[in-house]
């Protein structure tokens, strides 16, 4: 029996682990590799430089402007998202007999691909045109057409950018939200209305934040990794057929062009993805340990 489950182990799990080792481990620690050596135009590394892509890499002004791009934009979408995802968990939990349908209704956008979701942004909500659906609104009331895209005084593009990602995934977050409203004890809120609480921001501070604690903490985590991980949106929505504007540039999007650009200098990219993988790494470890996350409560 022993001998059967570790055959059987090894059937569903080994195909799975070969595909994880050859399409994620391999790549990443080739790409590691990669970083200390000339790599232009070719995936083999060529002739070692040691560290030299690193510093030069770190005295990039592009690169250097990137990261303060991914920080604008994670001041932006994570405490937007935090409040959106939860109001709309609190919203949902609340109702009676249609709950699944507006959990459901809430919780489709996320399974809708970034690429779409950017295009129809750009191509019919906001269009720089007349024709754009919020252009068209601005027109029923007297106001001009805005090129949403292109206006960088004031910078209108981060309105698409932040508005295309809560769409996306609030619904995600907003069932997290959900699992852990629903694990609260029903009694403390009817100790609170016995005691005179007031439901509203009294209870909603001084009980079910409390409470979600540990669920807010996960979705602080996921939204930083994942505002360091925006690509799909940026390139979509502000690259055209003349390239991708000087502004708004994340660092995912800095490196697709560094590596796969004109020069394809795969060591120099290599470099800069190794930077923003220890970035993410250090900034995550900082934040869970600034959240207390995995000690015990001791309000608990």
């Amino acid at each position: 029996m022993r001998r059967n489950r570790a055959l059987w182990f090894w059937v569903f799990v080994g195909p799975f682990a070969l595909g994880l080792a050859l399409f994620t481990y391999v790549p990443l620690l080739w790409s590691v590799a990669l970083s200390f050596f000339d790599a232009h135009n070719t995936v083999t590394p060529t002739r070692f430089v040691g560290l030299d892509n690193y510093t030069a890499m770190l005295r990039d002004d592009v690169f250097v402007d990137s990261l303060r791009t991914f920080l604008v934009f994670t001041a932006f979408i994570v405490p937007v998202t935090y409040v959106f995802s939860l109001s709309l968990a609190l919203m949902v939990n609340r109702v009676g007999r249609a709950r699944a349908f507006f959990r459901s209704v809430f919780f489709l956008p996320a399974a809708c691909s970034y690429v779409v979701a950017a295009l129809v942004w750009k191509m019919s909500l906001f269009s720089g045109v007349r024709f754009g659906l919020v252009n068209s609104v601005l027109g029923w009331f007297g106001g001009d057409p805005v090129a949403w895209l292109s206006t960088t005084e004031p910078p209108w593009y981060w309105l698409v950018v932040v508005t295309v990602r809560l769409w996306l995934q609030a619904g995600f977050y907003m069932i997290l939200f959900l699992a852990g409203l629903q694990r609260i004890d029903p009694v403390l809120y009817e100790a609170a209305a016995v005691d005179g609480a007031r439901p509203g921001w009294n209870v909603l501070r001084h009980i079910t934040l409390p409470q979600l604690r540990a669920t807010s903490v996960a979705v602080v985590l996921l939204l930083v990794i994942n505002a360091f991980q925006a690509f799909d949106e940026f390139y979509n929505l502000l690259s055209d057929a003349r390239g991708y504007p000087p502004y708004a540039r994340p660092p995912l999007v800095y490196l697709y062009y560094t590596a796969l650009g004109q020069g394809q200098n795969l060591g120099f990219g290599s470099a800069g993805a190794v930077i923003l993988a220890l970035v993410v790494a250090v900034v995550t470890v900082g934040q869970a340990r600034w959240l207390r996350l995995g000690r015990a409560d001791p309000d608990g």
